[in-house]
């Protein structure tokens, strides 16, 4: 999960979908945008390889993983009281 100083694990540790999750499970309050994710896990910012990470984060929305807040913008969902 992370390492001894509080550091994400890269993404070939866990699968992406995994990576993303951790993230934003680590993160609860911040909203994401795919270039901003893409740092914080160390993953290349190359415009493939965005393009198929913000397909990812679309699927986690439609699952229930992330809301998404506005345009690009992700995030871990607010908790229903």
């Amino acid at each position: 999960m992370t390492g001894d100083r509080g550091e994400l694990d890269p993404p070939e540790q866990a699968t992406a979908y995994q990576a993303i999750v951790n993230a934003s499970n680590q993160h609860p309050d911040q909203t994401f945008r795919v270039r901003e994710l893409h740092e914080l896990l160390g993953m290349p910012t190359d415009d493939p390889c965005m393009n198929v990470t913000h397909s990812r984060l679309g699927r986690l929305a439609r699952q229930g993983f992330l809301t998404q807040p506005g345009r690009g913008r992700y995030q871990k969902p607010t908790a229903t009281v």
